[in-house]
């Protein structure tokens, strides 16, 4: 597989890679295969192959949404090459690639407003428009203007806003995950610099007295029920510490699950499958996943 992944110049091949190093949670398993593609060319060559081969894969991003099951026996692809960034006046066209924060950060500081909810979203432009990333009452649906995707049929095709069906942490994409988005072009306005840090350092603040910050976990795990808050459901059933092997319920938030740095990703899904079950008998509510299980 390397000799013919490289033969056909599909970018960087690694083999048996750790996917401590390409998750949040810091998790223990390994990856067969990890390519990075450098351009759009390489990129198609490597899913032509895929297809003909009918081969596992998984685009990732930052893995900051992502729990594997256990091993992955097949090709991860990180698109982290594809990182362009162009700005013309309220228009922003950026790779898939680019990190959420950076580019949220970069563009809040230089007096734009519309992306301050992402200054504590982690991972990459992709991943956030596949899994709609939101907070503070906004999300990716209020800015993206269209997506630049490759189709399961390996074509070319821009995704306008309303084709790509975003919803309370979902979209086309993340329906449809045969489809690969390469870029986006994203529509902000223009603010005052000096409200738009003073928010995002307030927000720093309380996430940093709020949130288990210091620990690897990859953010909110559960969709808030419509009315309703997750953690408070969880707290309510006194499920704070509760741990598996390396993963435990933050005591600091109910809604994340913190890592030890030596956990599975089955010690990560059987904490999830405690807090769903508790909550579901105790509550009569089904908890929804706002993060990835990925199976090998």
């Amino acid at each position: 597989m390397i000799k013919e992944l490289k033969m056909r110049k599909c970018g960087k091949v690694l083999e048996n890679v750790n996917l401590k190093d390409y998750t949040t949670y810091k998790l223990q398993g390994k990856a067969s295969y990890l390519v990075e593609p450098t351009t759009q060319e390489e990129l198609f060559r490597l899913l032509e192959y895929i297809k003909q081969q009918n081969l596992t894969y998984k685009i990732i991003g930052g893995g900051s949404n992502l729990i594997f099951n256990g091993d992955y026996h097949g090709i991860l692809i990180r698109l982290n090459a594809f990182d362009n960034l162009k700005i013309e006046d309220t228009r922003v066209q950026v790779g898939a690639g680019y990190p959420m924060l950076k580019l949220a950060l970069k563009l809040s500081r230089m007096g734009y407003t519309g992306l301050e909810f992402a200054t504590g979203i982690p991972g990459t432009v992709g991943g956030a428009v596949f899994n709609n990333a939101g907070a503070y009452g906004s999300d990716m649906g209020y800015i993206v203007e269209s997506a630049l995707v490759i189709t399961p049929d390996l074509e070319l095709k821009r995704l306008y806003n309303k084709d790509l069906a975003f919803h309370y942490r979902t979209s086309f994409l993340k329906k449809n995950p045969g489809y690969v988005c390469l870029e986006v072009n994203l529509v902000l306005k223009r603010g005052n610099k000096e409200e738009i840090m003073e928010i995002i350092e307030d927000r720093k603040k309380r996430r940093l007295m709020s949130q288990p910050l210091e620990s690897p976990s990859a953010g909110s795990v559960f969709r808030n029920p419509e009315g309703l808050s997750a953690w408070k459901l969880i707290e309510d059933l006194g499920l704070k510490g509760y741990q598996v092997g390396g993963a435990k319920v933050s005591e600091k938030h109910a809604n994340f699950i913190v890592t030890n740095g030596a956990a599975s990703g089955k010690d990560v899904i059987a904490v999830i499958q405690k807090i769903q079950a508790e909550v579901k008998e105790k509550n009569q509510i089904d908890l929804l996943l706002e993060q990835e299980i990925v199976e090998s």
